[in-house]
């Protein structure tokens, strides 16, 4: 008869290699990432704070505390924010124009975490405004430009020039008797729709990069013991 046990202490032993293989081979999976917006917002938020500490903690400086001279102020916000010509420029449909450093710990965190800060400029400054550049849009239709004069009148006190910030109740009053908060409901959807297609590439380079920082927060914001436990194997 057939040495059965011996069978069995192969078989025994092929199994447990496998799995110490698949243990050491297997890619573990990475440090979650946040399912919500809102939360992954935070993440983000949390992790370029950080990221910034540390980089002025390296040159002798924090925002823990104010600066107690308008020297070390000036020297902390050229650290946070960078010295010199802005390098990066971006000028929107609405015609206005957004710059940026490429240095200072600002920008070196949001390198960390994007990995091309050029691309993610561009790409963050466009989906920020895609919302003012629907609006812009709108003022190109007559029932806009009807409500908006409109609107200026209510808004415009009798015999004096109105002020540069009216009173919210005052604006929301007028926003509903002018018309012009029921016209914007209307037109917006449609204009947004239309400016987030002629922006897609921009949109596309935006989820990529932001995609990306989210692992990469994720990964520097995980425990030390559990990075070095999955390094382990």
């Amino acid at each position: 008869m057939p040495d059965t046990s011996a069978h069995i202490r192969r078989a025994v032993g092929t199994l447990a290699a496998g799995l110490l293989l698949a243990g050491c081979v297997t890619t573990e999976p990475g440090p979650a990432v946040p399912r919500t917006p809102q939360a992954q917002d935070a993440l983000l938020r949390t992790v370029e704070r950080t990221l910034v500490d540390r980089c002025l903690d390296a040159r002798g400086l924090t925002l823990a505390r104010r600066p107690d001279t308008p020297e070390e102020d000036r020297h902390l916000q050229a650290a946070l924010f960078g010295t010199g010509p802005r390098e990066l420029s971006l000028t929107l449909a609405t015609g206005h124009t957004v710059t940026a450093h490429t240095d200072g710990c600002l920008a070196s965190a949001r390198r960390t975490l994007y990995g091309d800060q050029t691309r993610w400029f561009r790409a963050q400054v466009t989906v920020d405004n895609l919302r003012a550049e629907a609006q812009n849009r709108m003022k190109d239709d007559p029932a806009h430009r009807a409500a908006l004069r409109r609107w200026n009148r209510c808004a415009t006190p009798s015999g004096r020039p109105r002020t540069e910030r009216p009173d919210p109740a005052l604006v929301a009053r007028c926003d509903r008797e002018s018309g012009l908060a029921e016209v914007r409901a209307r037109l917006e959807p449609a204009e947004l729709a239309k400016v987030r297609t002629l922006r897609g590439d921009q949109l596309t380079t935006y989820q990529q990069l932001r995609t990306r920082a989210l692992r990469r927060a994720a990964e520097l914001s995980a425990p030390v013991t559990a990075q070095e436990g999955n390094n382990a194997s």
